[in-house]
């Protein structure tokens, strides 16, 4: 079901229904059909693929950065597009407040982002064994990852620092919002800057590779280690040694 048209935008056409409908419920089933095949099928390929023990100088700079810089992209995504405008200001948090904040972390979060996955690709093409370890989808990964990243921050840089401004939490929230209601309204996309739909879009072909991806990794919290048993280790010298063991740490027969 479509729903009423917004006081911003305009009449969806028949490509903006295709754009903002069909294919935001195509990535969805993608997405989680994706996870489950995956996980059926290539649980033991649902890794990381680390590449630390090849390189580690470069991967201690990128790496802390990406990881710490997409987490507040991360978490700044969910504040402006799940919450809506009228709970942040219910809870005392002024329209200015909100888009001064979002606005500074944000581009400081996704420069730092840009900058830890540049140092992190630079190391993967220039350190051989880590290049060697590198697979096609990763190269797909890191091109789409990289496109979302720089629109993203194209769109933050045009829209607020060098343009007058411009509240998504009008448009692409509600849109982003009505998709999970089962009431997707395109017509809210039709006005919204050229940069944030390409950033749109370019993240919901993100999620379409993400299940094939190392990304599912993301998706992964070591949960059985809280319930695994211990382990035993056992040494192989017969001999015990001249000091008595540590309580807790006596041999085992």
């Amino acid at each position: 079901m479509i729903g009423s048209a917004p006081a911003e935008g305009g009449q969806a056409g028949p490509a903006d229904v295709l754009l903002w409908v069909a294919l935001p419920y195509v990535t969805l089933a993608i997405f989680v059909l994706g996870h489950v095949w995956r996980y059926r099928y290539d649980k033991f390929g649902w890794t990381t693929r680390s590449s630390q023990l090849y390189e580690n100088r470069l991967l201690r700079a990128g790496s802390p950065l990406f990881h710490f810089g997409i987490l507040v992209v991360l978490l700044g995504h969910v504040g402006g597009l799940v919450i809506p405008d009228t709970w942040t200001e219910a809870a005392g948090i002024g329209e200015h407040a909100y888009h001064v904040t979002a606005v500074t972390l944000g581009t400081i979060a996704g420069f730092c982002t840009l900058a830890g996955l540049g140092i992190l690709i630079y190391r993967r093409r220039t350190v051989g064994p880590v290049f060697s370890a590198t697979t096609r989808n990763d190269k797909l990964m890191y091109a789409v990852l990289t496109l979302v990243i720089v629109l993203g921050l194209a769109a933050t840089v045009a829209a607020n620092l060098a343009g007058g401004g411009y509240d998504y939490r009008h448009t692409v929230s509600p849109w982003f919002r009505s998709i999970f209601y089962l009431r997707p309204d395109p017509d809210l996309m039709t006005g919204v800057p050229i940069l944030f739909r390409l950033h749109a879009l370019s993240a919901l072909l993100l999620f379409c590779i993400w299940p094939f991806t190392r990304l599912v990794h993301m998706l992964t919290a070591p949960v059985g280690y809280l319930t695994r048993p211990y382990i035993v280790y056992r040494s192989r010298d017969a001999r015990l040694g001249a000091r008595a063991p540590v309580r807790g740490w006596e041999r085992t027969p």
